[in-house]
């Protein structure tokens, strides 16, 4: 008898909790945290506006960043930060020995002018083409340089700036050049070869019906000159007068502008009988607030001039120099620099300049995309050209080290990132898109 109650009392306890189980369920899914759910993650696409959550080419092992030591290996980034939240400029270099990088063989593309030409100019070592920036807490939508030229058609993207500058244009004109079958649908338009001499030039890429193009402008206001007493000409800098190429800007659907290493010059640093506002000569004058009034030039003529709803404007911040012993001039050194810096001060340098850039643009009614890559390249004192800026002439073994380019960098290289991440941004920006 006590055995069938028994019997009796677990079947219908059992029936108690399958009629319940229902109720469970649904209470589980209210207050269990979400994060301990699987995430369902959608397949990677180079144009998807949302940032991938997988990547077939993520590549872990190596990498560097600014928080952990050197020897501490890095988590893999999360993939659930939705994009509005994520900083692309924060993140690390990750080894990344694939085809993915460089987006175009060393000496194989024509535009890349002899100050640039590392490999071509007899640099011995590789493994700088072999980092691949990565974003904390999220992957970057991966470049495809033929729809990064689908978006462009029938526009105008202009780089304004100085050298460092031209140098993103010559690594914007080498990665969408690989996107052509037929390379001789893209041309300049009037013929000229790149040169630092020249300071404008017209890429005109047929098929798309449009135009990639570079005006040289050191200071982004204008230079002049001034005639002394002795009858001599000297040069002059008016920061409060928009730079005599503006009128050109107005025609560009996207925008990137920089200015930044000219004013470390000697004449512009020294700030003698230099700069002028409202036609006034100034005998001495401070070079960082010049910066800042010229900075708020072209900021009020961008407010006053560009249609935000026509035309994308990037300001592209600050790229870091690496002179050890010295300046450009002199006999600051960066040869022989094969890795990315692991640690060091020069890590979370961030400029005075690109703090007045961000409080320049912060106060500007046009929403300004800031390229901010000063940080990213703060790990690469590998990157430069240093000694191999210029061809060997026949027989010659040696190249002079007395006067080396940190500044500027090997291409193809690090400033094929800067175009990754304005691709990345028109991609997670949802920047027009028609049909191929």
């Amino acid at each position: 008898m006590a055995m069938a109650s028994f019997v009796s009392l677990r079947t219908s306890l059992s029936l108690l909790f399958l009629l319940s189980l229902p109720l469970i369920l649904l209470f589980s899914s209210h207050y269990i945290p979400s994060d301990l759910y699987p995430v369902r993650t959608s397949s990677h696409s180079s144009v998807n506006v949302s940032i991938p959550t997988s990547d077939p080419h993520h590549s872990p092992p190596s990498s560097l960043s600014s928080s952990p030591s050197p020897s501490t290996s890095l988590p893999p980034p999360s993939p659930f930060v939705p994009s509005k939240k994520c900083n692309i400029y924060e993140g690390r270099w990750v080894r990344d020995e694939t085809n993915r990088t460089p987006h175009y063989a060393p000496k194989s593309c024509p535009y890349v002018d002899e100050a640039f030409a590392c490999m071509a100019n007899g640099r011995p070592d590789d493994d700088f083409l072999k980092w691949r920036w990565e974003p904390s807490g999220c992957l970057l939508p991966r470049f495809n340089a033929t729809d990064f030229l689908v978006r462009l058609r029938g526009k105008k993207l202009m780089l304004v700036g100085d050298s460092m500058n031209r140098n993103q244009f010559e690594s914007l004109l080498c990665v969408l050049r690989e996107a052509l079958p037929d390379k001789s649908r893209m041309y300049e338009t009037r013929g000229y070869r790149i040169t630092k001499g020249r300071g404008y030039f017209i890429f005109k890429f047929k098929d798309y019906d449009c135009t990639v193009e570079f005006i040289r402008s050191h200071f982004l206001v204008k230079e002049g000159t001034r005639t002394n007493r002795l009858g001599n000409s000297n040069p002059t800098l008016s920061i409060d007068r928009i730079d005599k190429s503006a009128k050109r800007w107005k025609k560009a659907d996207i925008l990137v502008f920089n200015t930044g290493h000219w004013w470390t010059h000697g004449k512009t640093a020294r700030g003698t009988n230099y700069y002028q506002e409202g036609g006034v000569l100034y005998p001495t004058f401070d070079a960082v607030e010049a910066y800042r009034r010229a900075i708020r030039t072209w900021g009020k003529w961008i407010d006053r001039n560009i249609n935000p709803s026509k035309t994308t404007v990037f300001y592209r911040g600050y790229s870091t120099a690496h002179f050890r012993g010295g300046d450009w001039d002199s006999g600051g050194s960066c040869n022989g620099e094969k890795s990315p810096a692991l640690s060091g001060p020069i890590i979370n340098n961030y400029p005075l300049k690109m703090r007045i850039v961000e409080e320049v643009i912060n106060q500007m009614r046009f929403p300004v995309v800031l390229l901010n890559i000063t940080k990213l390249t703060n790990y690469r004192k590998d990157g430069h050209p240093s000694i191999y800026g210029k061809i060997r002439k026949n027989g010659q073994k040696k190249v002079s080290k007395r006067k080396q380019d940190c500044s500027h960098w090997c291409l193809p290289g690090v400033p094929d990132t800067w175009n990754e991440l304005i691709y990345a941004t028109l991609v997670l920006q949802g920047h027009n898109r028609e049909a191929a």
